[in-house]
């Protein structure tokens, strides 16, 4: 069985707007009262005319059935407007809810650690509460509505069904069972199958992406892999599409008995009302009144089972939402944080630090030892792979290493609370981020504290090599960069290089690392940024990580990783002349680039 969760849906449907639910719940109880008193008004009206029948007086009788319809009337015409005006409510509270689910889930993607994403089970529970968080909000309010609802008129009519006989009543509700059965054994099943079948979701949405979106446009093309992932992704739909319809052909199957058993129960409700209305016991009107109660009754109760069976399937979503909801951060925030220094005194120390990803048996790092002192420029080099990337993710605490520790002016990096410690570091690295916002928003965003219009962004764009390319832009620095948006324009590699660089300058931060952000550049354009970099810096410490060693030179001092081990460190002319790997891979570049 699967908890329904009733609890904390009714709970997130309250925090989404508690105004609008109790407006709700007041129609709610109009809507279910409204089917009870028309069934009710129709027996009236029909006895009213059996007895106008025989009444000498017809217009008499007559006005009789006239003042019944008219109420009649009345309430249907009452129904409508609280049947309009609840869909407003709906349709309202809908949005509300919609929109605080967001912000459950943007809060808690926001909160989460970088370890997460490194993870599998992790994206299979972000594409199970994500994926779902437009409609199903929506879908379970008003599968509680319809329950609510239908359980109002359903308790109304079972009382006028049991003022003939009990035994009405109780059967009823015994031809309901078998359809639960079958409704919650089919929900069972379906939830185990989308539990299963998410991974093959998110990989048919993945092959999906890859034909739709740019990233793999022009790759996709070149190498003629389009029809390829379209014959994948049609196998791998078309293994899903019959698995989900061999579940739904053996819930028709069964619920076809049900349905045989519900209908051949309506009969002899029928011919038990017709046998006591036969021998006088109860009016037409009444005879009217309790079939139309049992057959409405019915209707209710298999509207109930339906949206029950609904808000069943549905605590998939509500599962995965609170289990995502519940994920807790692993970098841990100390309770009593120390004041990160302002400036840096000793620097920074790592000192025999290992680290290994989660679920990883691979050691990334292995007991490194690095300083980086106050005002110096480090360089890091190593083929990829070598966990230079790594070291900096430590750094910046989006992971915590799982051996030695890391040190700012001798106090550990976890005493200080981790924003206040981002915020000392500017990062670029090498896959940075591209946002199709203006070309000063991206800058800005290096630092959001500053007034959007501040003259520091068009400062650091001149730093970054940036203001000569945005001066380019028809819109200037109010130009949208990408395509994504009307009037963007598109930039190269390189010259969206030179903004990310121009985000990361414009942070007063102590430390600022570059981890290849010059990839694309040419080796004398990023020589170029480099060398003004350097002379630009003021006060501050910086790592270079970079493959061109023209570049890498300039540094104070130069560290060597290889394969998660620091092999060698020193200056360049240090490192030239020890002959060991550093000077190796000097020697290869320099019959390329004439260094």
């Amino acid at each position: 069985m699967i908890n329904l969760n009733i609890k904390p849906t009714l709970q997130l449907i309250w925090n989404s707007g508690s105004k609008w639910t109790i407006v709700n719940f007041v129609l709610l109880l109009m809507q279910g009262l409204i089917p009870v008193v028309s069934i009710y008004l129709l027996k009236l009206i029909v006895d009213a005319v059996t007895i106008g029948i025989q009444m000498p007086d017809k217009k008499t009788a007559f006005g009789r059935v006239a003042i019944l319809v008219s109420i009649a009337v009345g309430v249907a015409v009452f129904g409508v407007i609280v049947r309009s005006t609840a869909k407003i409510v709906n349709d309202a509270l809908a949005e509300l809810m919609s929109d605080y689910v967001y912000e459950l889930l943007h809060a808690k993607s926001i909160e989460v650690d970088l370890e997460y994403y490194d993870n599998s089970d992790y994206y299979d529970v972000l594409h199970q509460a994500q994926s779902q968080a437009i409609y199903r909000p929506y879908s379970i309010m008003l599968e509680l509505i319809a329950i609510a609802q239908c359980s109002i008129s359903l308790i109304g009519i079972i009382a006028l069904l049991f003022s003939l006989h009990w035994g009405l009543a109780f059967m009823l509700l015994l031809l309901t069972l078998p359809g639960i059965a079958v409704r919650l054994r089919h929900a069972n099943k379906s939830h185990r199958w989308i539990r299963k079948s998410t991974p093959t979701q998110r990989y048919t949405n993945y092959m999906s992406q890859m034909l739709m979106q740019d990233g793999h446009a022009k790759e996709i093309r070149l190498f003629d892999l389009g029809h390829y992932f379209q014959a994948r992704f049609r196998s791998l739909r078309h293994q899903l599409r019959r698995e989900k319809l061999e579940i739904l052909i053996g819930q028709t199957i069964q619920g076809l008995a049900t349905e045989l058993a519900a209908t051949l129960g309506l009969f002899g409700a029928l011919a038990f009302i017709g046998y006591r209305t036969v021998r006088g016991q109860i009016s037409i009107g009444e005879f009217v009144m309790y079939y139309q109660a049992f057959q409405r009754g019915q209707e209710f109760l298999d509207r109930i089972l339906q949206n029950l069976a609904l808000l069943y399937e549905d605590n998939l979503f509500l599962s995965n939402f609170y289990q995502f909801l519940n994920l807790k951060p692993q970098i841990v925030q100390p309770s009593d944080p120390i004041p990160v220094p302002r400036p840096m005194k000793t620097g920074i120390v790592f000192n025999r630090v290992s680290f290994d990803y989660p679920k990883s048996s691979r050691r990334v790092l292995k007991e490194i030892n690095l300083v980086i002192r106050p005002g110096e420029v480090v360089a890091l080099v190593g083929e990829n792979g070598s966990g230079k990337t790594t070291l900096i993710k430590l750094l910046c605490r989006l992971y915590d290493p799982t051996g030695g520790s890391i040190t700012l002016d001798g106090i550990d990096l976890r005493e200080f609370e981790p924003n206040a410690l981002r915020r000392e570091i500017s990062v670029i690295f090498q896959d940075y981020a591209k946002y199709h916002l203006t070309a000063r928003e991206n800058i800005w965003f290096g630092d959001i504290r500053l007034p959007p219009n501040d003259e520091k962004i068009t400062i650091a764009s001149d730093r970054s090599g940036a203001h000569e390319v945005i001066n380019r832009l028809p819109e200037n620095y109010d130009t949208v960069l990408g395509k994504w948006f009307e009037k963007g324009e598109e930039l190269s590699t390189g010259q969206w290089q030179k903004v990310a660089l121009a985000r990361a300058f414009l942070r007063n931060s102590q430390l600022i690392v570059l981890d290849e952000p010059t990839s694309a550049m040419d080796p004398k354009a990023e020589y170029e940024v480099f060398k003004t970099f350097r002379e630009l810096l003021q006060n501050q410490a910086a790592i270079l990580i970079s493959h061109r060693l023209s570049t890498v030179k300039m540094a104070d001092h130069i560290y060597v990783l290889e394969q998660g081990e620091l092999i060698e460190s020193g200056t360049h002319t240090e490192l030239m002349s020890l002959g060991g790997a550093y000077a190796e891979m000097f020697e290869r570049q320099a019959q390329q680039y004439c260094l």
